[in-house]
């Protein structure tokens, strides 16, 4: 099945992207044919400058690989490098009722969070839409919370169906397997909005300043512990091991044990875990031409497949 999946370069990557949605994607590609690019058009319904976008496409593709992003098995591209994909959004947004898109939440809550409310982010259904439709995707892997989005483009392809002939695939949703919100370090959701994250490659100097400033309570080290509702556990689940996830259960539950020490092993874990993805990175960095060479190869596959979906797409409607 051809599995497809974007990512915007906003900013750093952190563990709550990874355990969260990434490191599914990357499973997804071993029994699939995977489909991933780097979503910079969708980017700039935030504003960003041109060289921090810039700056994190680039931090979004290293990471990518050195995470495990598979080359041979999986296109990799950036989405700005395949055109047809915008030229296809304009088609598809003059069969796209208005009522579809003024019922998105995902809008409404952007403007909430305080973002500009442009015509970019109102119509990013769209285009999201053209990326999926454009390469013929069955899968589209989404968290519980994005479901409307495949909806809105299922939606969008019956219409232009409908009304030029069955051109178009109609995906199904991947809903992610179920995991623990990652808080932050404030005790909110991880997230770059809210400044709270823990970076996947940050230097272990900026990793344990972070990770000792996770908030706790104010119980003291003697009293015992409510495991469940400790930010610190929460993320120690994401990189224990199940025996010693239940040895930390017990000290927290007997007392005797504080936050500092929960801290401590909990930075061990994260610099074991992500230490083979950190040399990977490191490895990557000293070639950026493989990396660009990786994009552009990945940007000609996606175009092939592109251009075909298009030239059917425009004659179907009368442009060709």
């Amino acid at each position: 099945m051809r599995v497809l999946s974007g990512i915007q370069p906003s900013g750093k990557l952190h563990i709550g992207n990874f355990f969260g949605a990434m490191r599914q994607h990357l499973k997804l590609q071993d029994d699939n044919e995977g489909f991933y690019f780097i979503a910079d058009y969708h980017a700039l319904t935030s504003s960003p400058t041109p060289q921090k976008l810039r700056e994190n496409t680039i931090d979004v593709a290293l990471d990518y690989l050195a995470l495990g992003l598979n080359t041979k098995k999986t296109v990799f591209w950036r989405q700005s490098d395949v055109p047809q994909v915008t030229e296809f959004a304009w088609i598809l947004s003059c069969i796209t009722p208005m009522g579809l898109l003024q019922r998105c939440v995902s809008f409404k809550d952007k403007v909430t969070q305080g973002l500009l409310p442009n015509h970019g982010l109102f119509a990013y259904p769209v285009l999201q839409a053209a990326d999926i439709l454009i390469f013929n995707s069955d899968l589209v892997p989404v968290g519980a919370d994005q479901k409307q989005h495949i909806e809105i483009t299922r939606d969008i392809a019956i219409k232009f169906n409908g009304t030029y002939g069955e051109l178009l695939t109609l995906p199904k949703d991947h809903i992610l397997e179920s995991v623990a919100i990652v808080p932050g370090i404030d005790g909110r959701k991880m997230s770059k909005s809210y400044d709270n994250t823990i970076g996947i490659f940050e230097s272990e100097k900026q990793l344990k300043k972070k990770v000792m400033s996770v908030v706790t309570d104010s119980t003291p080290v003697e009293e015992p512990k409510d495991p469940d509702k400790c930010n610190v556990f929460a993320l120690l689940k994401l990189v224990a091991s199940k025996d010693e996830l239940a040895e930390w259960d017990a000290k927290y539950r007997n007392g005797g044990t504080g936050y500092g020490a929960a801290k401590k092993r909990l930075l061990e874990l994260l610099i074991e875990y992500f230490a083979p993805y950190r040399a990977k990175r490191e490895e990557l960095e000293k070639n950026p031409d493989y990396v660009h060479k990786v994009l552009e190869d990945g940007a000609a596959r996606a175009n092939a497949i592109a251009s075909e979906t298009l030239k059917k797409v425009k004659k179907a409607v009368g442009l060709l």
